[in-house]
């Protein structure tokens, strides 16, 4: 029993859930923020912020903890960055593991300006922090008024609707009927599988927000197919794309091209879209592949997630997930959440066309095409950045 006990302490904690929040300048993060900080679906939560400044917390506060942390009336502990954002998470560690504070999950608000790849990166590169933390989720808040506009004018800001798992429309009642429709056309074109949840409405609540991962958190079982969503990809793809959701079609570009909306310059740099196959994938080629893409393709590689069937172990599937150059540490489950055995791997990328991607993973599957090189081309060639960047 007490060898049971003390392995049971060696044992690494379990992950704490980190969702981020992000969105353009004058969106409408801070009065979002404010709503959510007097939500008791909060209670257990860390939310870092930028500024105290920034949100009314004076009749919210229960106590002071530290300089820069206080413990909100809904059960949330509010605290500021102070340096960046290593240091942040950190600091948050630490005081949980002196216990200092108690918290199960984390919310952190990015500035306006952040692309919000690199911030992801530095969560997932650091190897203490990705021990510690697991991307849950993102959250984007997008001004219904003034979105279009945004989105023409700055690219960040498309990054942000790109890599999103859930987006907050804000201003809705200010905005008009034409205005609306617009941005929402234009938003699902960016992000075919992000929910869009109305402000106005009183639909933008935690619980919403913050369920936005691979894990059920009141079952705390793994909800693939919610997390994936690859069904909206897939159905955004047939819809965008006349000639069908072939998984052989040629053509790099023309997935998104026949839209009939007026697309500007920063959205078409972008692509969504996912690969989805039957055939158990040898682990030895999973690794191959994510490997080379990220070596090769890796500043282009917004957001990747997925799940796989291995060859090995087609019972016991393992989920991807990586940002730009990072991927976290593949991680099994126990057993298949539902019938669906498939392999699927969602993609959204920077000025990567799918083809691309899908001629690289079918070549270390072995489906070569005509002119391309195999698997044993691929990894034999001394002059591919294989293992490097």
């Amino acid at each position: 029993m007490t060898d049971a006990g003390d392995a049971a302490r060696r044992r690494p904690p379990e992950p704490i859930a980190l969702t981020v929040l992000t969105g353009f300048l004058g969106a409408g993060k801070t009065t979002l923020l404010n709503r959510l900080l007097k939500d008791p679906a909060l209670s257990d939560t860390a939310v870092i912020i930028n500024e105290f400044g920034e949100v009314s917390l004076d009749h919210l506060l229960v106590e002071y903890i530290g300089d820069n942390m206080v413990l909100l009336q809904s059960g949330c502990l509010c605290c500021t960055m102070r340096g960046d954002l290593v240091d942040a998470l950190e600091t948050l560690l630490r005081d949980l593991d002196n216990r200092r504070c108690t918290f199960k999950r984390v919310l952190l608000e990015t500035t306006g300006l952040a692309d919000p790849a690199p911030v992801l990166h530095t969560m997932m590169a650091h190897p203490y922090l990705l021990l510690r933390y697991r991307l849950n989720g993102v959250v984007t808040v997008v001004d219904a008024v003034n979105g279009e506009a945004t989105l023409d004018a700055h690219e960040e800001a498309v990054k942000q609707a790109a890599v999103a798992d859930r987006i907050v429309l804000t201003k809705t009642d200010l905005a008009t009927e034409a205005q609306r429709e617009g941005l929402l056309n234009r938003l699902h074109a960016l992000n075919p599988a992000a929910p869009v949840l109305d402000a106005a409405k009183g639909e933008a609540t935690a619980n919403r927000l913050l369920d936005a991962g691979l894990y059920d958190p009141e079952r705390r079982i793994p909800d693939v197919k919610r997390w994936l969503a690859a069904e909206a990809y897939a159905d955004a793809h047939q819809h965008g794309d006349r000639h069908g959701h072939d998984h052989h079609h040629g053509g790099d570009d023309h997935g998104h091209d026949h839209q009939h909306l007026d697309r500007n310059r920063h959205d078409d740099h972008i692509r969504s879209f996912v690969i989805v196959t039957d055939q158990p994938v040898p682990t030895s080629a999973l690794e191959m592949f994510l490997e080379l893409l990220r070596a090769s393709h890796g500043n282009k590689l917004l957001r990747v997630k997925g799940i796989v069937q291995l060859a090995e172990m087609p019972d016991t599937p393992v989920v991807v997930h990586g940002v730009q150059h990072v991927f976290h540490p593949t991680a099994q489950l126990e057993r298949w959440p539902d019938d669906d055995h498939r392999t699927r791997l969602v993609f959204i990328t920077r000025d990567l066309p799918e083809a691309t991607v899908r001629e690289l993973f079918d070549a270390f599957m072995g489906r070569v095409a005509p002119d391309r090189p195999d698997r044993a081309a691929l990894t034999d060639n001394p002059l591919v950045p294989f293992g490097g960047r």
